[in-house]
């Protein structure tokens, strides 16, 4: 199986999750289980290939000119986070079941759960930086919609956003420091990188980049002084806080800085930035931990405190204490995984995670209270657990490591003080909620969870107990083939042995938990009186507030440059872009010289210059009506665009002829419609304009005067000169043997440059639901419900529109009798028509451009002359699905393509020897044309709709229009 399939089917899984129904959580949860098992199961058995340093690597071409390629790659390191990242999501997802509510949409749920793995998926198999960073912004995005799950909810709607911004903010400061690397390195694939640390170490850039990779990877792991962010995540459903502290969000962080460790590590500034934030964070979060009263929070800032222990081992420059980090990311996944979904039972069955009412429940949940304990242990690093191995390690590599003289006094004892706050809210979370006196003031009866809720934990803790107990047959085969990519070359002496004897080690693992024993009896004692609510002298510290008043100076100074820059009104605006625009173009030209080319130029044509003259009568006459009487205006807007049309058939195109005709027929369709709901204007009421407003006029005359002759020049400029080199004819050339058609014009658009076009139809997609969404919240004025005088002296059809026999709805079947008649007889025909340009595009002119003009065009028609609530009561036309599936289809046949190891959006044409007809040959580039139809026409029906729908809405309150009175002055 290709690597491909382990991103893309959890990512079609999840699509196809999204659209079923929220009552199927059993059905949901075991296909997200089977299908993170099978995944898991399968990368175990890629373990023979990965072994001894060995590659798995797979490519997919994409932009080879600039070095950009689709490239997943998966190592020992790669192998064992992605190991970490399915199995553990397979026993999320199976705890997920029964935690979540029936009453939760659990099938947005599991499909954005499962798009978050196959996004993570991607982080660790890149093989390319740039494509690392698409997957890594994703992992960001999705974590947003997953933590603000509950978005009902102040605090799940304030801890995603401020998830977002930090390690979005860190995403961006990652690219640059990717882009930087790629250029000092030469290449952006991975291979490549990791073979260049010398000469990126050397180089005058190392510090910038260096600077910027750690930024992402520190706002990402919640390191300090980015720490603030992980907190606030726990507003997230317990499953999401489980599966993102574990094995994906917030270790892509550490896994980057392991990823790179051989490229960017070695010198004096990565030991002070890495090791110095991977220290504070080490101390910061073990100490707040031991202060915090929620369950989640606990653990929150324990995997704070933990992921600072592994940046510390990563920057230390040693080899051995890397190896120490990833085998401390590997235990820490199995007990903070377990811990997490004991805290997910212990709120599931009482109600509450507040650690202050929760006592005494082992004698009502001893099955989960025994789990919790270990869970808890190995945490704290008691001896025979898994996270005592990985923190002797830790200890060790403090104990010996060589540096400044202070340094090396003072890390073992700040290791033992974090160690001791470690015992301390270990026992917080594992001892005091379990024993003591019973609770009796809980929000419910607790009792033991269902079997298959606990089973994921228990699988978890005797990984745990294995682990500790049996380290070298159990984990050391895994470690070493996950260390060694990080480590680069050859692996440095270990042992995994349980006992080492009476070493420096031991003496401050048994310091930290007996101090940490005393510790938490007087910390607890403390708490019991009240004395101790907040973690002393840190609350004080608070970055999160700095964080809030950070982004509040943001928005007020965002709000009053928006205001300078972009007023209410439109006209402003398009002056200060076009004047910008005219302002830039000047400083552009001033070094180079304006002179006309010596091309020889072909005489001018009598009818030719006619049509022209015409068009700019038409384009001036346009300007000056606008102002005065819009139907006008959009009249002879219509005529330049005809003028236009007309210019394209003159020079032999008829593709762009037909398609400028139809988009024509549609924008002044729209134009109508858009306009018709608008208020009447002054000037139409007689109302004189005042000297300020001429002047204003006068003002914008001019600059478009300018502009327009600025482009007219450079235009005339640039014809006048000879082209160095046609590219007519390589398309000409290749359109029937590479794309298989005899249209250049539709080839190229649907094949040599349908990345092009699938960018353009997105933005269409785009910009259609934002007129939708805009004009939903517009009101058309009162006076514009009314139909005009002319349609309201013809009694309404009654009986087919359900509304008054004076408003649009009401008299656009009796005003529109005839018409309606000849619209619904050619409706068929209209149809007929744009299926026949469609089929024939890629040898012709036509294609689905234009075709999915025409259906527009027929749907306008019909609700022209027969109004909206008589068309959608007779078809569900669903535009935004239009748009939808078109992109999809687009999408897909791109993506076919690299799932038969060509690159995206390459077309295949098949022969088929058809009865009758002959030889029948079939692109698959008529797939994505179809897409581009259905884009097309979804989108022109939404912005249709938008407008249509006005006449059914109620209307905002009537504008106040006096009588015309002479000399009144325009606002």
């Amino acid at each position: 199986m290709s690597l491909f399939f382990l991103l893309l089917l959890p990512f079609l899984v999840g699509l196809v999750m999204a659209v079923m129904p929220t009552r199927a959580r059993t059905s949901l949860a075991g296909g997200a289980s089977l299908i993170s098992a099978g995944l898991t199961a399968w990368l175990i058995t890629l373990y023979p290939l990965v072994r001894d340093g060995q590659v798995i690597r797979q490519t997919v071409s994409w932009i080879p000119s600039i070095g950009l390629d689709l490239i997943l790659r998966l190592d020992g390191f790669a192998w064992m986070f992605s190991v970490l990242i399915t199995g553990i999501g397979a026993l999320v997802a199976l705890y997920a079941r029964y935690y979540m509510s029936p009453a939760d949409p659990v099938s947005r749920f599991y499909a954005l759960f499962l798009l978050f793995m196959s996004a993570m998926l991607g982080v660790v198999t890149s093989g390319n930086l740039i494509q690392l960073v698409v997957f890594w912004e994703l992992t960001s995005l999705i974590s947003f919609l997953l933590i603000g799950y509950w978005h009902h909810r102040v605090d799940a709607q304030r801890g995603a956003r401020m998830a977002l911004i930090v390690t979005g903010a860190g995403g961006l400061a990652l690219l640059g420091g990717v882009i930087v690397l790629g250029h000092i390195v030469g290449s952006f694939d991975l291979d490549v990188v990791l073979g260049s640390g010398d000469r990126v170490r050397a180089h005058p850039l190392y510090a910038p980049v260096l600077i910027l990779v750690v930024l992402g990877a520190l706002t990402k792991s919640a390191q300090f002084p980015f720490h603030f962010w992980l907190s606030r995540a726990m507003a997230a459903p317990t499953p999401v806080s489980a599966f993102l502290h574990s094995a994906t969000m917030v270790k892509a962080g550490v896994f980057l800085l392991a990823r790179l460790w051989s490229v960017l590590s070695g010198t004096e500034l990565w030991f002070w930035v890495v090791g110095g934030a991977g220290a504070a964070t080490l101390l910061l979060g073990s100490y707040i931990a031991m202060f915090q009263h929620d369950l989640k929070r606990v653990l929150a800032y324990s995997t704070m405190s933990h992921l600072g222990l592994i940046t510390l081992l990563l920057g230390l420059n040693s080899p051995l204490a890397a190896v120490a980090g990833v085998f401390h990311i590997m235990n820490h996944a199995a007990f903070k995984a377990s811990l997490f979904m004991a805290a997910g039972i212990v709120d599931h069955e009482t109600g509450t995670r507040d650690i202050r009412r929760l006592t005494g429940l082992w004698s009502r949940m001893p099955y989960t209270g025994a789990l919790a304990l270990v869970a808890s242990a190995a945490m704290a690093g008691v001896p025979l657990l898994n996270g005592f191995l990985s923190k002797e390690m830790f200890f060790a590599e403090t104990v010996f490591m060589t540096s400044q003289p202070w340094v090396e006094r003072g890390l073992p004892v700040l290791a033992t003080l974090a160690a001791i706050f470690a015992v301390v809210y270990s026992l917080r979370f594992g001892y005091g909620i379990f024993f003591g006196s019973p609770a009796t003031d809980l929000p419910r009866e607790p009792e033991e969870a269902p079997r298959w809720m606990r089973a994921p934990i228990e699988l978890l803790v005797l990984c745990c107990l294995i682990v500790g107990m049996a380290p070298s047959v159990s984990i050391g085969p895994a470690l070493a083939v996950a260390a060694l990519p990080v480590v680069g070359g050859v692996l440095p002496e270990y042992s995994l042995a349980v006992w080492h004897g009476f070493t420096a080690p031991l003496y401050m693992s048994l310091i930290a938990i007996t101090v940490g024993i005393a510790a938490y009896v007087r910390i607890r004692r403390h708490q019991r009186r009240g004395h101790l609510q907040n973690a002393p002298v840190i609350e004080r510290f608070n970055a999160r507030r700095l964080f809030d008043l950070g982004l509040l100076w943001l928005t007020l100074w965002a709000r009053r440059i928006l205001k300078v820059l972009s007023p209410a009104r439109l006209q402003p605006q398009m002056f200060a872009i076009i004047a910008i625009a005219l302002l830039l173009a000047l400083l552009a030209a001033r070094d180079l010289p304006l002179a006309w080319g010596e091309r020889e130029q072909l005489p001018a044509s009598a009818a030719f210059v006619l049509l022209w003259a015409i068009g700019m009568a038409c384009a001036i006459g346009a300007a000056m009506m606008a102002k005065f009487h819009r139907l006008v205006a959009i009249t002879l807007m219509g005529g330049a665009g005809l003028v236009t049309c007309l210019t394209f058939a003159w020079f032999s195109a008829p593709d762009l002829a037909l398609t400028q005709i139809s988009v024509e027929v549609v924008t002044t369709t729209l134009f109508l419609l858009g306009l018709r709901w608008l208020p009447v204007r002054l000037e139409e009421l007689g109302v004189v304009a005042s000297a300020r407003t001429r002047l204003r006029r006068a003002r914008d005359l001019l600059l478009a005067i300018a502009a327009g002759t600025g482009l007219a020049t450079l235009s005339y400029a640039m014809l006048t000169r000879s082209a160095p080199q046609s590219i007519s004819p390589f398309f000409l050339e290749r359109a029937l043997p590479e794309g298989g058609g005899t249209n250049a014009v539709n080839v190229m658009l649907v094949d040599f440059r349908a990345l092009d076009t699938l960018g353009e139809i997105t933005v269409l997609g785009a910009v259609a639901l934002t007129v939708y969404a805009l004009l939903r919240r517009f009101r058309p004025a009162a006076e514009s419900m009314l139909a005009p005088r002319q349609q309201r002296a013809v009694p309404a059809d009654v009986g087919t529109d359900l509304v008054g026999p004076t408003t649009v709805e009401g008299v656009a079947r009796g005003y529109m009798g005839v018409p309606t008649v000849i619209a619904r007889l050619l409706l068929p025909v209209m149809l007929v028509v744009a299926a026949h340009l469609f089929l024939r595009g890629h040898n012709q002119p036509g294609g689905g451009f234009v075709a999915g003009l025409v259906i527009a065009i027929a749907m306008i028609t019909q609700y022209i002359v027969s109004g909206s609530r008589f068309v959608e009561g007779r078809t569900r036309l669903l535009p935004g699905r239009w748009v939808a599936w078109g992109l999809l289809l687009a999408t897909c046949t791109g993506l076919g393509a690299i799932t038969l190891g060509y690159p995206l959006l390459t077309s295949h044409t098949a022969h088929f020897a058809v009865p009758l007809l002959g030889d029948v040959h079939f692109p698959t580039a008529t797939f994505f044309d179809l897409g581009v139809l259905f884009v097309v026409v979804g989108a022109t029906l939404l912005m249709l709709t938008a407008i249509a729908h006005q006449s059914l809405r109620a209307h905002r309150q009537p504008s106040v229009v006096a009588a015309p009175v002479a000399h009144v002055e325009a606002p």
